[in-house]
């Protein structure tokens, strides 16, 4: 049995619980404006659709510009190397000092040719408006929207700064590679593991230094999104490039083409099949443009996730796109939910905003997942449905039933999504799970007051409540009991390891409040039901006051 279905056995044995009139219904949650779904479902897919006379015209044209711009490329590559050697030549493997004098100014006019040749024989066609900001004006660059490898333009235009990057990259092929390794190594990056759980500091620890060493280091270029999206919106930025509290300069790219041959996420084309899309194509164009410096407020240099959230929206602004709080986080969740056999968008509930909110970590949002996905495994589209809700939880659709599903339908759609599921567990369940909720459910059981649930009594209370009489009830009571019957302690550890039946059983107990508050007030005045014995601790100095029915 899984923890919704005893969510919902449970919360539906209050006492008129799918009875009386339907207008004493109490209000469902409030939806917070802060939980709306985002403006752009998933960010991390690009579906481009290839027309026939376009597919006619890149075999052609690759024909003839594939192998020549092939060509180039390695050629070009060939000759930054010993330039990138030169630079590097005698620094040590890890880099603890900038590199000055003679090799710089060989090296990087050098380099800074050969880059803005490499991206010409790529074909690429760049705009740049704006100018960049001197080291001493802003340290660092920040770059979005971020969506393929050929970024790597807004480097090139911006001098050459340091970045920061992947520590796989470093491995790549033709760059990372032991012959080519210097080519990376010349622009001085700061690279970031994110399987080692001491690198963010580390990073962040580099980054202060460059940044606030007066302009002894190069400016440092930064994607601060941390990961490649199809460019609707921008995500979460990383605070990493905002903690030194320096001013930034905002970088925008955009790719204004009618055939989108660059774009690389999660889903969609590879490497591969977007260079050799690329490459046949006659020209790409791509505007670099450099926004005014951002300086940070005294307010945002102690935070800087405000001063981060303040650059992103100045920038989506400029690109008029909106904003949204996944991060890459929801790209593991993705590739998850796609492990699951679920639809891989499935897993997208805007990490950043979700954790932050709900007090959630990535292992307790991972398990949900895994919860989900059992109950949605049988639903077409990743949903979760009445039926599919009442057949999962083996209970009968009822009143009862829907009220506990609109609980987590928070768009009311008619059906539940990842996202409401996680808020549901942690927004309605959560808080409600106290020692006063716990001991209330188990007085309800217990009908006799002898500090003991029967299988009949649980099954009465059931099927009462559901309006169902002959309702199966005995394999969730095999659940909970270790024996012919359910002690307090048995109740209360079943209970406290699934907390979501708590908040499910209050909102039934408000029916019963709604109830008694629509009766005359001479009824209302009459003595209320006192406390009954709980726990056999307190069996001799309680006494029975339960009124019969």
């Amino acid at each position: 049995m899984n923890r919704c279905a005893e969510a919902a056995a449970v919360a539906a044995t209050v006492p008129g619980a799918g009875v009386g009139d339907a207008g004493l219904r109490p209000p469902m949650v409030p939806r917070q404006a802060s939980f709306f779904p985002p403006p752009v479902p998933n960010p991390f897919i690009q579906q481009t659709q290839i027309s026939g006379a376009n597919r006619l015209q890149i075999f052609l044209l690759g024909i003839i510009l594939l192998p020549i711009r092939a060509l180039l490329i390695g050629l070009i590559l060939l000759l930054a190397w010993p330039f990138a050697a030169i630079s590097t030549a005698c620094c040590p493997e890890k880099m603890t000092q900038p590199i000055t004098g003679w090799r710089r100014k060989v090296s990087q006019p050098a380099l800074k040719f050969l880059g803005h040749a490499m991206f010409f024989s790529m074909g690429f066609i760049v705009t740049v408006k704006g100018k960049a900001a001197s080291p001493l004006e802003a340290p660092i660059f920040v770059v979005a929207p971020h969506s393929t490898f050929f970024d790597g333009i807004a480097c090139v235009k911006a001098g050459l700064p340091s970045m920061v990057s992947r520590n796989e990259n470093a491995q790549v092929p033709l760059i990372g590679s032991k012959y080519f390794k210097g080519l990376l190594r010349a622009l001085q990056p700061v690279l970031v593991s994110r399987v080692d759980p001491d690198s963010r500091k580390t990073t962040i620890n580099e980054i202060i230094k460059r940044a606030t060493s007066g302009g002894e280091w190069p400016q440092i270029l930064v994607f601060p999104e941390g990961t490649c999206t199809n460019r609707s919106c921008l995500i979460t930025f990383k605070p990493g490039a905002f903690i030194p509290g320096v001013p930034v300069q905002p970088i925008l790219l955009r790719y204004p083409n009618k055939l989108d041959t660059v774009t690389w996420t999660w889903q969609g084309y590879t490497f591969f099949q977007l260079c050799v899309l690329t490459f046949c194509q006659p020209y790409t164009k791509v505007e670099v443009e450099f926004l005014p410096v951002q300086v940070p407020s005294d307010e945002e240099k102690k935070d800087p996730v405000l001063f981060a959230s303040r650059v992103r929206n100045t920038m989506a602004n400029a690109l008029g796109i909106p904003v949204t709080d996944h991060t890459y986080e929801d790209c593991r969740l993705m590739i998850s939910a796609g492990q699951l056999t679920l639809p891989m968008e499935t897993g997208l509930v805007e990490f950043t905003k979700i954790s932050r909110k709900l007090k959630l970590d990535w292992d307790s949002i991972r398990k949900h997942l895994d919860e989900y996905a059992s109950i949605a495994s049988t639903s077409k589209g990743g949903r979760i449905g009445i039926e599919e809700f009442a057949e999962y939880l083996k209970l009968p659709v009822s009143d009862v039933l829907r009220q506990l599903f609109a609980l987590f339908d928070r768009n009311h759609d008619g059906s539940i999504d990842f996202r409401e599921y996680v808020i549901g567990l942690a927004v309605l369940c959560n808080p409600a799970n106290t020692e006063e909720i716990i001991q209330v459910a188990f007085k309800l059981f217990d009908v006799d007051e002898d500090g003991y649930i029967t299988e009949e009594e649980f099954s009465t209370i059931l099927q009462a409540s559901l309006g169902v009489p002959d309702l199966n009830v005995s394999g969730l009571f095999k659940e909970i009991a270790q024996g012919d019957s359910i002690s307090y302690e048995e109740f209360k550890s079943f209970a406290l390891k699934h907390p979501e039946y708590a908040k499910i059983f209050t909102t039934y107990l408000d029916l019963q409040t709604c109830h008694v508050f629509s009766l005359p007030e001479e009824v209302r005045a009459a003595p209320s039901v006192a406390s009954n014995k709980v726990s056999p601790e307190n069996h001799e100095e309680s006494t029975s006051d339960k009124k019969d029915d």
